[in-house]
């Protein structure tokens, strides 16, 4: 079995929502001139501090930071963003209150700041985990609670939504990736290394099945050799697919369902069968060797695209995006001879 670790996306979003209660700030409108810093009403009758801004005038940056670490997930502001709306730190909390807020000074700066490792997400009130094919998504709120005096509340509760999105990353595995089959029906596979008959057909099955149906997967290269090595300089090397298109006139794609002649790239699974044959040279064993790609499902049309682009002309391997390559253990079919005194292959 090959298992290939699978990264779709190296990109890390941070993604920063930050929602006040009456805490704001007012300002003078003819002081509103930076858009992002202040926010004008349509009646223009005041303005209020824009995300992340605060004071009289909303002159002074609270510095809200996410950090999305490989296994834990922080959120800090400035100490005076709070305390210029009165919320004490001991009032600072995730969803779950006893998941409390810390005091920290950062080269002479005081924050408020909440670092939890990923472990304690869902335990700390992390809402429900969003995942995709690509990215999977941890969603967290910094919430203050109301200061009560008597039965009334004066000062603002402040809530801060912040999020991290890191990168899926999927394990792929391929149990058996390079099958040889008797007879165009692919319903019976060699359990050994066969011995053919020079001029038979040859039939190929390469498939993923883990996740099932969901990738597409393309044979890039597909090539012969008298060594079980894919990269030996030594021995003869016969090309069958070169760039996911035939380099052999006796190579042709066969459809997953119907056993028709199909296209390589257009599924989970790529058949293809060829004319044996057997090297000029000694020794006449051959070793089939390919290499893969694994696409998303949205490369359909890339995959076919470039595939038709090569077909078109030389000046280039077809290619498609987020795709990951992968190598395909070798499969050793022998060789059977015109004539019984040739009927024979050494390993």
């Amino acid at each position: 079995m090959i298992l290939i670790g699978l990264k779709l996306s190296v990109v890390l979003v941070l993604l920063l929502g930050c929602t006040h209660h009456l805490v704001q700030g007012t300002c003078s409108v003819e002081h509103c001139t930076d858009p992002t810093r202040c926010v004008l009403p349509k009646d223009q009758r005041n303005c209020k501090c824009a995300t992340g801004y605060y004071g009289d005038q909303c002159d002074k940056d609270a510095h809200i930071k996410v950090m999305c670490g490989r296994d834990y997930i922080t959120v800090r502001a400035l100490e005076d963003f709070f305390m210029y709306h009165n919320v004490p730190l001991e009032s600072l909390h995730l969803s779950n209150k006893s998941c409390r807020a810390q005091r920290e000074v950062i080269h002479g700066v005081p924050y408020y700041m909440s670092r939890i490792t990923k472990e304690k997400y869902l335990a700390c009130g992390g809402k429900q985990l969003e995942k995709n094919f690509t990215h999977i998504s941890y969603s967290l709120s910094l919430l203050s609670d109301p200061q009560v005096t008597g039965n009334i509340i004066r000062n603002p509760v402040i809530k801060i939504e912040y999020k991290c999105i890191y990168p899926y990353i999927r394990r792929v595995s391929l149990p058996f990736p390079l099958m040889l089959y008797t007879d165009q029906s692919y319903s019976k596979a060699y359990s050994s290394s066969p011995t053919i008959e020079l001029r038979d057909k040859v039939y190929v099955e390469v498939t993923v099945t883990e996740p099932a149906d969901f990738f597409l997967l393309r044979i890039n290269k597909c090539w012969a050799t008298q060594s079980s090595k894919p990269r030996s300089a030594e021995g003869l090397v016969h090309t069958l697919l070169m760039n996911g298109c035939v380099n052999d006139q006796t190579v042709v794609f066969l459809n997953e369902s119907t056993g028709q002649p199909g296209r390589n790239g257009e599924s989970s699974t790529v058949r293809f069968s060829f004319d044996m044959f057997r090297f000029t040279s000694t020794p006449h064993d051959l070793y089939l060797h390919c290499t893969v790609q694994l696409c998303e499902p949205d490369d359909h049309k890339t995959v076919n695209r470039s595939l038709r682009e090569k077909r078109r002309t030389d000046d280039g391997g077809a290619s498609c995006s987020r795709c990951l390559d992968g190598w395909l253990l070798p499969h050793h079919p022998h060789h059977r001879g015109q004539s019984r005194q040739q009927e024979a292959c050494t390993n």
